[in-house]
């Protein structure tokens, strides 16, 4: 296949594009192959609203043909795509980003209803997928061909990345537009096709409105296929399937562990990024106020259901009750409700098993008698605001990720104390607050932490950020040009010189 057909079978798509397009539809098939049809499961799943509980779509799930199908038509459609010009895979990335743009408002609403975002949250989501779409075009350069001299003077090597082929990507329910966008862009971008599993309480938000914007936006039929399904029979069958190359998982870190022990054996590239219990450190030196500001929006974002929001607030005993009396203060004025409501603050949990285990471990910690700060009663998947003050280190709150709005803080003597407690359990993103910043870098660098935010809150989801290396939560997950590291591989043509034979 030349250039130039590359380029006429890249840019085919456009054609489809309708010119004034209204919302979209047909929610209750997926993507495979380039046909929309409807999963071959003997089963299908209500997607429903949190809040109000009402259905959104009823979807049947795919079964193991069906992300058969999808991993052959990917592998398929690869072939062609990896030859295309970068330039022309870049028009199609910069086609979808204006797709969203037109459509912000109609992803927002589906961001609301499906997962229960806040408007401000939900607006946020819209921003950082936009940013990972504009991003995955500037990476590129990495790919670029480039000579390289060899120790002989009579051989030349042209080194570049080429694409790793099809890439299988599981996505969570917390952010499920942009992370899953964070994820696709790049793969397409860099050459790749992509079978996409999004979490089962946002297949929408999470795949189909995602394979829908790259529809509009002209990819080629089978570069991007969405396959709905539970976790422990769809998710396990594109995790052991032998078509794709690298595995991309945002989730829990019992699955993540079988995925990568998975993986190994079948001689794939695995990126995790999994459960987390944040520590924010407050040293007796802190801006109480700023601290607090920053706690407030580290811990409630999303009804704090963030990997990397606070799980635990860490203050000197000194400030304990100053803290404590200012958090209860402004978390008991935030406004709990209808996430549509754009005024709203706090909304509803994804749904009735995570809330129910929110509150099993709420009610074992006070069962421990630590001091109740601030609790009203939940309405629906609504829970109010938690805030636990003089928490030990041994109770569930603070061993254990809580994934929602509950506040445990917890007081130390000692900065080695705070360390120490820290350390308690697993986690990969921290933040310290302390007067003197340099004080709270030379902190920042004891914890072991693949991200440290000194005098910030520890939610940075920045496409540009440096890759989190191995760990107990992570397992290098695809972050700034890493990415493109990731999804490629080095191809090297080895050139003799014109005099034949020299040494």
């Amino acid at each position: 296949m030349q250039a130039g057909e590359n380029a006429t079978w890249a840019m085919a798509g456009a054609e489809r594009r309708p010119e004034r397009p209204g919302p979209y539809t047909g929610f209750d098939r997926m993507l495979i192959g380039g046909a929309w049809r409807r999963g071959r499961g003997d089963r299908s799943a209500v997607d429903s609203n949190p809040f109000t509980q009402e259905p959104l779509v009823e979807i049947p799930l795919a079964d193991l043909r069906d992300v058969d199908d999808a991993c052959r038509a990917a592998e398929s459609a690869y072939r062609h795509w990896s030859l295309a010009r970068a330039r022309d895979r870049i028009v199609v990335i910069e086609r979808a980003a204006s797709v969203i743009e037109r459509r912000k408002t109609e992803i927002v609403d589906w961001l609301v209803r499906e997962s229960g975002s806040t408007r401000a949250k939900a607006t946020l989501e819209w921003h950082l997928a936009h940013r990972a779409l504009t991003l995955a075009t500037q990476w590129l350069w990495l790919s670029e061909e480039r000579a390289l001299g060899g120790e002989c003077r009579a051989r030349t090597a042209r080194v570049r990345r080429r694409p790793i082929g099809v890439a299988g990507v599981i996505t969570p329910f917390n952010f499920p537009f942009s992370l899953t966008m964070r994820a696709v862009a790049p793969a397409l971008a860099s050459g790749n096709a992509v079978v996409l599993k999004p979490a089962t309480d946002t297949p929408v938000t999470g795949g189909l409105i995602v394979a829908k914007v790259f529809e509009e936006a002209g990819l080629p039929e089978g570069l991007l296929n969405v396959v709905v399904g539970e976790g422990r029979d769809v998710g396990a069958a594109l995790v052991e399937h032998p078509v794709p190359r690298i595995l991309s998982f945002t989730g829990s870190t019992v699955v993540g562990r079988w995925i990568a022990q998975r993986a190994g054996r079948l001689v794939k590239r695995v990126r995790l990024e999994l459960g987390n219990n944040t520590p924010f450190i407050v040293l007796d030196d802190a801006d109480i106020s700023l601290a607090v500001d920053a706690a407030l929006a580290g811990k409630f974002l999303h009804q704090g259901q963030v990997s990397t929001a606070i799980n635990r607030i860490l203050v000197d005993a000194r400030r304990h009750d100053e803290l404590v009396e200012r958090f209860v203060e402004r978390a008991s004025a935030l406004r709990v409700g209808d996430p549509s409501d754009e005024r709203t603050e706090i909304g509803p949990i994804i749904n009735q098993a995570r809330f129910e285990g929110i509150v099993q471990k709420l009610e074992a910690t006070i069962a421990r008698g630590v001091m109740v700060a601030l609790r009203t009663a939940a309405s629906g998947l609504v829970l109010p605001p938690v805030v636990l003050a003089n928490v030990t280190r041994d109770t569930p709150a603070a061993r254990e990720e809580l994934f929602g709005p509950v506040a445990p803080v917890l007081p130390f003597t000692s900065e080695e104390e705070a360390i120490r407690i820290a350390s308690d359990a697993p986690f990969e993103s921290s933040a310290v607050f302390a007067g003197d910043f340099e004080r709270g870098v030379e902190i920042a660098r004891r914890l072991d932490a693949r991200s440290v935010h000194v005098n910030d809150w520890p939610i940075h989801d920045d496409p540009r950020s440096v890759p989190g290396e191995e760990g107990p939560s992570s397992s290098r997950t695809l972050g700034g040009h890493w990415r493109i590291e990731d999804l490629t591989t080095m191809w090297c043509v080895q050139e003799p010189s014109t005099s034949r034979g020299a040494l």
